[in-house]
């Protein structure tokens, strides 16, 4: 008897999350990203912050009982402030300064959910960003490359230039830290390294 590979829902619009999964040598068999709303509550700390957008991610996407669920939230932290996705050039330009010439902490957490069992981890990374001259803020925010992330940078982009050091896991800042997503996806029975139909 064969058992057939669960089905894997990816509750992220992410590419990049696509492209780290890829690295796996997984495709996800739907994309799925859920609408929750996202503001931090009042007090909340950037951590459980993050992890907790996680799991309602999760939560939120429709799934049938055997499928796999795999949702993750990345969130750049400097000091107990939260920097989300920036909505416009001004706020990306806003976070940039902040960041410039110091270090930070981004945080990615996933959450993995079958049936009613769901798994959970978070990586936490630190990272310095170079000061910034004008020319280099505004060439990137002219790019457009801060769109739709965390803190108004990607570090697999242009950014990359910018980030001299990091501690932790580089593909976690990227949004899936694949160590840990890979060890999520084998405690929820999805044949990893396998080749099941």
């Amino acid at each position: 008897m064969t058992l057939a590979r669960p089905r894997l829902i990816l509750g992220s619009g992410s590419p990049r999350r696509r492209e780290l999964l890829a690295q796996l040598g997984v495709v996800a068999d739907a994309v799925r990203p859920p609408e929750i709303d996202e503001d931090p509550r009042p007090g909340e700390l950037p951590r459980p912050y993050c992890v907790r957008l996680a799991l309602e991610k999760a939560q939120a996407v429709q799934a049938e009982t055997d499928d796999i669920v795999l949702s993750a939230d990345t969130t750049v932290a400097l000091g107990r402030r939260i920097l989300g996705k920036p909505e416009n050039a001004g706020e990306a330009a806003q976070f940039l300064t902040m960041l410039s010439g110091r270090r930070h902490k981004v945080i990615t957490a996933i959450a993995l959910r079958r049936g009613d069992k769901t798994w959970q981890r978070d990586v936490v990374t630190q990272v310095a960003m170079k000061a910034l001259s004008n020319e280099e803020l505004n060439a990137y925010l002219a790019s457009g490359d801060w769109q739709g992330k965390a803190g108004g940078y990607g570090i697999q982009g242009l950014a990359g230039a910018f980030i001299p050091w990091i501690n932790g896991s580089f593909t976690a800042v990227v949004g899936l830290p694949l160590a840990e997503t890979a060890n999520l996806l084998l405690a929820a029975g999805y044949p990893l390294y396998k080749d099941i139909p």
